[in-house]
């Protein structure tokens, strides 16, 4: 699936920059309970803050997105989790050009973010809090908040329930 981001796009709540931005794309499933969902991404990167990746979400204040986004000139594994104020933590991409799969994995109250190169073995990026036992929306994601927009490629989209 290819998909051209909107540019002035993302999905952001208050912290460091203050302000809230509920605007990326998402295409999802609704799902309930434990599950691991998984696809493998890539894009034209190039304008700060260009991202794609997945997203798990309860509500415009409840939600986690991971993928690969880029800044300071280069692609980097990122994550935010979203209890009404976003975090964000990240580190170097696997790859500066090749798609990276990534996978959550929602156990009990917490989802674990993972990566891959070849989606066989996958690292533990970041786990996180993540209300227990309710209906959410889980699927992929796509943003360009600074740019003109750019293209995201999806595949292998895969969501298993336990």
């Amino acid at each position: 699936m290819v998909v051209h981001s909107r540019s002035k796009t993302d999905f952001w709540r208050k912290t460091f920059y203050g302000y809230i931005t509920d605007n990326g794309h998402f295409f999802y499933l609704e799902s309930t309970g434990d599950f691991t969902f998984q696809a493998r991404i890539n894009g034209e990167y190039a304008a700060l803050y260009d991202q794609a990746g997945l997203m798990v979400r309860l509500d415009a204040e409840n939600w986690m997105k991971c993928g690969t986004e880029f800044f300071d000139g280069q692609r980097h594994a990122s994550v935010v989790f979203t209890r009404d104020f976003s975090d964000w933590s990240t580190m170097p991409d696997l790859s500066d050009t090749a798609g990276i799969w990534w996978r959550a994995v929602r156990k009990k109250d917490s989802i674990e973010t993972l990566c891959s190169l070849d989606g066989q073995k996958f690292t533990s990026v970041r786990q996180g809090y993540f209300v227990p036992a309710v209906k959410v929306r889980v699927g992929i994601m796509c943003a360009a908040p600074e740019g003109p927009g750019f293209e995201a490629t999806f595949s292998d989209l895969k969501l298993d329930t336990a």
